[in-house]
């Protein structure tokens, strides 16, 4: 990544670390690979560079007159950080802000609250034990460093490839009929058939073969409410029980949850799918 900040060097607090300190630093990092960041117990008197998570400067958090967001999650050095650097990894503000609340804000309540989180609890694996006195913890905390950059690394590019395919689906949606979407290629999918008609998705299994997924509804915030939902009779049956009960003899597998199956063909998946937008979900 090309350096995308001015700052050359930054400062952050030394002994235990968090996730906080640590994706902050990351993030730092992934705008500039040669910053030079430094942890120590006090901001160097003088010290020109960026200083965040202590110091009471405009990326700490521990003051009283610290910032809190509309819906009462207190900033912490990370989300900081990202309110302001964030366009530089994510162009769209819709990407940045959901980004912000189901990723920056989780980590951020955690740091100030104590709000369980896991991969805050990964981090706080990386600080030495009482079992390792003589261990390095600038060390262990540039470890965590790496490891939180690599999460982060994912999560812009899986960002970044959901936007690129919200514009191929378009094109399958174009070409869909009956409730039902084809797709040639496993994309993402969910966000582009938001206030659509579809209620069937089918698309090639990593596995080989093919998947009839259900699409959930509109107003889903989980994802867990399917607007059509595979017929009850056919969910946690066998294949040779789901080829009895549909004729088909390729429909290999229906989820206990009736939002996904798995058939060897396209043309069976298809009639899948088909019978599916027949039936209603008790039957």
């Amino acid at each position: 990544m090309k350096i995308i900040m001015n700052h050359d060097k930054a400062f952050t607090h030394g002994g235990i670390f968090h996730a906080d300190d640590v994706f902050s630093a990351a993030l730092l990092r992934m705008m500039n690979p040669d910053i030079f960041i430094e942890r120590g117990n006090q901001v160097p008197d003088g010290y020109d560079g960026l200083v965040f998570d202590i110091g009471g400067g405009a990326f700490d958090h521990h003051q009283e007159d610290r910032r809190v967001r509309k819906n009462g999650i207190p900033f912490a050095a990370f989300g900081l950080l990202w309110e302001k650097y964030g366009k530089n990894f994510l162009e769209s503000e819709e990407d940045r802000t959901d980004f912000d609340e189901k990723f920056v804000q989780k980590l951020d309540e955690s740091d100030n609250t104590g709000e369980p989180n896991m991969i805050a609890e990964c981090v706080a694996e990386f600080n030495p034990d009482w079992l390792e006195p003589d261990c390095n913890r600038d060390e262990r905390f540039f470890e965590a460093v790496e490891f939180a950059q690599a999460i982060l690394e994912r999560k812009f590019k899986q960002i970044q490839a959901k936007r690129q395919a919200y514009t191929v689906v378009q094109g399958y949606l174009e070409k869909s009929r009956d409730g039902i979407m084809i797709m040639d290629r496993a994309v993402p999918w969910k966000k582009a058939l938001k206030n659509t008609d579809i209620y069937y998705v089918i698309f090639p299994s990593i596995r080989g073969g093919y998947m009839v997924q259900a699409v959930p509804q509109d107003e889903s915030e989980s994802g867990r409410e399917l607007k059509k939902p595979l017929p009850e009779k056919w969910r946690g049956k066998t294949a040779e029980e789901l080829a009895e009960l549909t004729g088909i003899a390729g429909f290999t597998f229906c989820h206990l949850s009736g939002f996904i199956c798995a058939v060897k063909e396209l043309d069976e998946a298809v009639r899948v799918a088909e019978l599916a937008m027949k039936m209603e979900e008790n039957e």
